[in-house]
Parts: C-alpha cells; structure tokens; sequence
C-alpha cells in the first residue's frame, strides 16, 4: 500500500506544481494584462513545473519499488547464520528467503519456525520499514527540489513551451522504445531456448517427424518414455482447425460486411454492427464452453444418427467455434474498406446503368479486394493463435489425420500443456514449447507481412 499512496501524493505535488507555476508566470509577467511579455502561455510554465516536481520522483520512485525487495532480501540473507545456510542448494536459499517475507508479512511458512527464522524474520521487517521511509523521504525530496528549480527558471523570456514539448518528446519515444523493446526480448528469448532445443532434437525430425510424443524417461529402466518430437500432427491439427474455421468466417463475415455497407438502412446498420461486433467481446473461454458442452455433443449424435464415427472431442467442433468467434473480425475489417471505396465510383456506375449487385460484384469488391484479403490473412493469424476452444474441443491427441470428425491438437494447445505445471527448463520436453512458438511466431509474422504486402501494393489511391 506504501507505493500506491505515495504515487498519488506525487501526483498531488504535480497539481500543486502546475497551479504555483501558472501563478509565477502571471505574477513575474507583471499580472493577467501583461502575459504577452512572457515568451509561452502561463500553462506551459505551469506544465514545466510539473514535470520537474513528477518526473525524476517517479523514475526515482520506480527504480526503489524494483529493486527494494532485492536488496532488502540479499541483506538479510548475508545477516544469517552460517548453521542456518550450511549445506543448502540455492533453490533450497530460494526457499529460505521465501519462508522468512511470508514469516516477516504474517503468510503461511513451509518449514517449522525457530528462533534464527524468527530473528531473520524481524530483521526483514525492520529494514523494509527503514526502505519505507527512506523513499517517502527521498522521493518527496527530489519532487520539492525538481519544482524548486522549476521555479526559479520562470522568468518572461524563459522559453517553457520548447522544454515542455521536448520533454513530452522524450517521454514518448521511451514508451515506444519501451515497447519495442520489449518485443525485442521476447523474440530473443525464445530464438535462444528454440537453439537450446535444437541442439538436442535434430530439425529435420520436428519439422519432419510424424510422432509427437514429448515424453522423456527419468530412469534408465522407465518404459514409453523415450520422446518424439515430429511436429507434423500439431502443424496439421492447427492448419485442419483454421480451414473449418475460415471456411465458417470468411463467407459470412464478408456477406455480412457487404449487406451493412451497401443494403442495409441506417437504422438496420445501426443495430446489426454492434451486435454482431457483440461477438468479439465474448471471453474465448465462453465460447470454448460452448463448444464443449453444445456443439461437440449436437456433432456426435447427428453424426451417430448418419452412422459416422464421430469422436466426442473433434476438430469440426473447434473449427465451427472458432469460425464464429472470428466472424467479426472479418466482417468489420472488410465492412471499413468496403466503406472506404468513394461514393463517385458507385453513383458513376449508376449512372452508365448497373443495378446495386451488379455495382457491388462489378466496383466495389474488386476495389476492396485487397483490403479484404489483407483482413482475411489477419483473420488466419488470430485462428492460428487460439488455444482456449482447441483445448475444450478437439482435444490434446497428437493425430495425424485430415479427418475432422476426429480429435486433434495444434501448436498452441501443446505449448500450454509442455508449460504447466512443475518442469524443469532445461529438458527437451520444456524446450520443445519454445521451438513450437518460435515457429509459430514466423508462421504469423509471415502471414500479417504478406497481407501488409498486400494491402499496400494493390490498395487504390483515391482523390
């Protein structure tokens, strides 16, 4: 709660900040009928004051809420005694330092508390009391010296507005920076696990093997556990899921989008989208209940009653979800460049005669259709990446088969199941989750750069 709370009382200094800067800019500008001898609004010099008495506390506020815990640990852990830590791995240190914050913060310990414990315990809570007061001290200090040194710069001929807007600049390009940076790591991390992967299975038998069996043996003698790493049912699964569901998706999701663009009323237009755009709202776990309990069950029996085999668990169930749950995606992607062919081409071929289908088929599709395909290829990227109705409703069996009345698995569905629980990370059977999303993630950036490629090279350029 310390944290939270002293945010808000920086925020507070910041107002406080603004309102004594406006009124220095109006009181050295010689009063309200004088600030146009000033160089910026007095807003700008209120701003600047601002952002001196918030700026350095914040960053100085987010450094100590980082790194107090980390230091405060380390200290207490170098406090104890050598018969506490002798003989311990440093997983078992992990769950020493663990068991004296929760003793320290009254949660529930996993080892008997003793004497050292219980002294390692107050120690942990006296310096975290100490850090407390040491950043309330610290970080209100900066705020009242940053606003100070604001203070003293606001005379007429200071130029407020150029540090303002320069300082905003900085501060967006660190948030962008922020960003891409962080999607830089994320790529990184699983390029290294991926190399760490591959190193132990070979690529030609995962992106070639027709097994997928990540199972390692933990003894010399344990039996079924020798481990397959074939990844060819998982690509099937996830590409025979993503046909049914865009073959659901696309159809109704384009017919929807054109029949709100160029048939429907207002007033129809006005009701239908938002409750078709209803659909993209709802939590992927509903749907996946959805198919799980009705659709998956209403494909059995109508497939018993054909006398088909129909798994209780299949890929046409997934894929009908999944379809639903992206029509609209597709249709409101397509409905927004549909509207965005310009009304002159549809009066012009009204006017040389053309009935409105034959505008629509003739005009306006062929117009759209770049942009259509480019949120199709998108559309294929989202059911690529879903894991939540796959796992409810196809199932997790690694089955070759273009079958979809049968149970299958795609690579989402497997990067979940090798990821929880307790595993150890420097197994194959963990590593192979990061092989399964390095690929995953080319697969996508693929598609979105071809659609990209797409929409850019044929989209018409319009007066």
């Amino acid at each position: 709660m310390q944290s939270p709370v002293l945010l808000l009382v920086l925020l507070g200094v910041m107002a406080l900040a603004y309102r004594f800067g406006y009124k220095r800019a109006v009181s050295v500008a010689g009063g309200v009928e004088r600030i146009k001898t000033l160089h910026s609004l007095p807003g700008y010099y209120g701003f600047y004051a601002a952002l001196w008495a918030g700026l350095p506390a914040l960053l100085l506020l987010g450094f100590w809420v980082g790194f107090q815990d980390t230091v405060v640990t380390g200290l207490v852990a170098a406090a104890l005694p050598t018969e506490v830590t002798a003989g311990l791995s440093a997983g078992q240190l992990d769950l020493l330092r663990n068991d004296i914050e929760n003793l320290a913060t009254e949660n529930i310990v996993s080892v008997e508390v003793t004497p050292a414990l219980q002294a390692a315990a107050d120690h942990y809570a006296r310096l975290r009391g100490l850090a407390h007061l040491a950043m309330w001290s610290l970080v209100l200090a900066v705020a009242l010296g940053g606003f100070a040194i604001a203070r003293r710069r606001i005379h007429p001929r200071f130029r407020a507005r150029n540090g303002v807007e320069s300082t905003l600049m900085v501060v967006l390009v660190v948030f962008s920076s922020i960003a891409i940076l962080t999607t830089l790591g994320i790529l990184l991390s699983v390029i290294f696990e991926s190399l760490l992967f591959f190193r132990r299975v070979s690529v030609t038998e995962f992106f070639f093997g027709i097994e997928w069996s990540p199972q390692i043996a933990l003894r010399a003698d344990q039996v079924g556990a020798s481990g397959a790493f074939g990844a060819v049912p998982l690509f099937t699964g996830t590409l025979l899921v993503s046909l049914i569901a865009m073959a659901i998706a696309v159809p109704i999701g384009l017919m929807a989008a054109i029949y709100l663009s160029e048939y429907a009323t207002a007033r129809v237009r006005a009701i239908a989208k938002p409750v078709l755009e209803v659909l993209a709202g709802i939590p992927t776990v509903v749907y996946g209940f959805f198919a799980a309990l009705t659709v998956a069950p209403l494909i059995r029996d109508l497939g018993a009653s054909l006398g088909l085999a129909v798994a209780s668990e299949s890929a046409l169930a997934a894929g009908l979800v999944m379809g639903i749950m992206i029509i609209p995606f597709v249709s409101s992607l397509s409905d927004d460049v549909i509207n965005a062919v310009p009304q002159a081409m549809r009066d012009g071929s009204y006017a040389l005669g053309a009935t409105r289908s034959e505008t629509v088929k003739k005009v306006i599709f062929p117009a759209a259709l770049p942009g259509i395909v480019g949120g199709i290829l998108l559309a294929v990227s989202r059911a690529i990446g879903e894991t939540m109705i796959v796992v409810m409703a196809a199932g997790m069996s690694a089955n070759l088969t273009w079958n979809p009345l049968e149970a299958v698995t795609t690579v989402t569905v497997q990067i979940v199941t090798l990821l929880t629980g307790d595993q150890e990370f420097d197994s194959p059977k963990t590593l192979a989750a990061f092989a399964l999303g390095f690929t995953l993630f080319v697969v996508t950036l693929i598609l979105n750069v071809i659609a990209l490629h797409i929409v850019r090279k044929y989209r018409e350029q319009y007066e």
